[in-house]
């Protein structure tokens, strides 16, 4: 049985993301911080559909300064991770507290690197540990109104190219979905206007929807995919960035 912690699993992505490897014979860790109703409820929900795996619930603030020991010890055998966690910040650069940046930082880039370090060893006793980030186009292209969340994207993407190069060796991959706009609850605040712009950009005229990004996650975690390592991989509809 295929082991994978998925942080974030409350929002829209990694929802979408555990109900695809769950289908696909995965036993998931769905990570949640502040919506712990929504992951207990599917977690519920896919051992009642999937009652031969393995399904918990295992809370983290990603945004603290270190990883606690009892978060880990929630983890027994693993085999991919997959970050979908995040949060979008629309502020000018002007406007954005030092705490705030911080906060980011730790979110996107440094509690991820300390869950990859700690787990490393796990995933690479499994001979085949993925490791998949969702990122973002921004993290390629940069967005006004969103600099440090672009700039922390683009830290992801480069962290991917690192670190598959350190632990290519153990049989471990590690990739980065990049979609573009994607139809989450992030964008229920826009208006028809702002909706119809953006979408005239985009040359399929659509939004992604969350299992389209969770599909191409699951083929990264998959052996198909087994070649594929240091990629930030875009799914944008085309949009140009």
């Amino acid at each position: 049985m295929k082991y994978a912690l998925i942080l974030g699993a409350s929002g829209d992505i990694g929802m979408a993301t555990a109900r695809e490897l769950a289908s696909a014979g995965w036993s998931l860790y769905c990570h949640y911080h502040r919506h712990e109703e929504v992951v207990k409820t599917l977690v519920q929900e896919l051992c009642e559909k999937y009652p031969e795996q393995l399904f918990s619930a295992v809370s983290l603030d990603m945004t603290q300064s270190t990883v606690p020991r009892a978060f880990y010890e929630e983890i027994g055998p693993v085999d991919a991770v997959i970050f979908a966690n995040g949060k979008t910040v629309y502020k000018l650069l002007t406007e954005m507290e030092a705490e705030e940046m911080d906060e980011l930082w730790r979110l996107f880039v440094k509690t991820p690197a300390l869950i990859c370090q700690h787990l490393q060893e796990k995933l690479a006793k499994r001979k085949q540990g993925r490791i998949v980030f969702i990122s973002s186009v921004y993290g390629f292209s940069g967005s006004a109104m969103e600099v440090m969340y672009s700039t922390l994207k683009g830290a992801q993407h480069a962290f991917v190219k690192a670190y598959a190069q350190e632990v290519a060796s153990l049989g471990m991959t590690v990739n980065a979905v990049a979609p573009g706009a994607v139809d989450t609850h992030m964008n229920t605040d826009w208006t028809a206007e702002e909706q119809a712009q953006l979408l005239s950009d985009i040359p399929l005229q659509r939004m992604a929807s969350p299992y389209e990004v969770a599909t191409l996650v699951t083929f990264l975690l998959g052996e198909s995919a087994s070649y594929i390592t240091g990629a930030s991989i875009p799914i944008t509809g085309g949009w140009k960035y």
